[in-house]
């Protein structure tokens, strides 16, 4: 399956399960009244997430330049906090770990898998804070820790930590006081460098994720 086909199934799934959760409780929000979005206000979400790795633009330079990596998508639970500094303006941050098996094709190697904790911090704005469905675009940053690697075939396989920039947009639909379902597109522009067999082989990888998530959220 491409890449483009598991990030389509990826925001199909997504929007599917987000267009459920609005749906289930259009009903009743028609007449709830709801909290609109405000200046101090701070939003819990419990999201489950799907983080797709755009492996197409991985460099290749292990076994003497032959082959390239790819890694596969996780489907985890995922903690987000935001904070409105007004009522359009807020910055969220997101919390979860994923982990990800590692395949060289061409030749075909297994590289074991790793374990990603990808902080992300964001500022976002918000249209229509005033409204029960409210859009919303975001940018920011993002450091992610690699850890617990397995080397697969190999004698050791190492990530670098680093940096990245992220972009988002998504929607929170009001249900009924506090409550509200969330849909959120990440997509995050994040390399590490690769070391093989303790330094043998090398290669710059651009990872470059997408992050498909949907949840509820809770707002104080």
């Amino acid at each position: 399956m491409t890449f483009s086909h598991k990030l389509l199934n990826s925001v199909a799934a997504g929007t599917i399960a987000a267009t459920l959760l609005v749906a289930s409780g259009a009903a009743f929000a028609q007449t709830a009244s709801f909290k609109t979005k405000e200046a101090g206000d701070i939003v819990i979400r419990a999201r489950g997430i799907a983080l797709v790795p755009d492996e197409d633009t991985y460099d290749h330079n292990i076994s003497n330049g032959n082959g390239h990596g790819e890694l596969n998508n996780d489907v985890v639970p995922e903690v987000d906090f935001s904070y409105f500094l007004t009522d359009n303006l807020a910055l969220e941050l997101i919390a979860a770990t994923t982990k990800h098996d590692l395949t060289w094709k061409d030749p075909s190697l297994d590289a074991g898998s790793v374990r990603l904790l990808p902080p992300t911090l964001t500022l976002q704005y918000h249209f229509m804070p005033e409204k029960r469905w409210s859009p919303y675009v975001g940018a920011g940053v993002n450091y992610t820790f690699f850890y617990d690697s397995k080397p697969g075939q190999f004698n050791s396989v190492k990530y670098d930590d680093g940096f990245g920039y992220a972009f988002q947009a998504g929607f929170d639909y009001a249900i009924s006081g506090p409550w509200s379902v969330n849909f959120d597109v990440k997509k995050i522009f994040l390399d590490t460098d690769v070391s093989i067999n303790n330094g043998a082989n090398t290669s710059k990888a651009h990872l470059d994720p997408w992050v498909v998530g949907v949840g509820v959220g809770y707002r104080f």
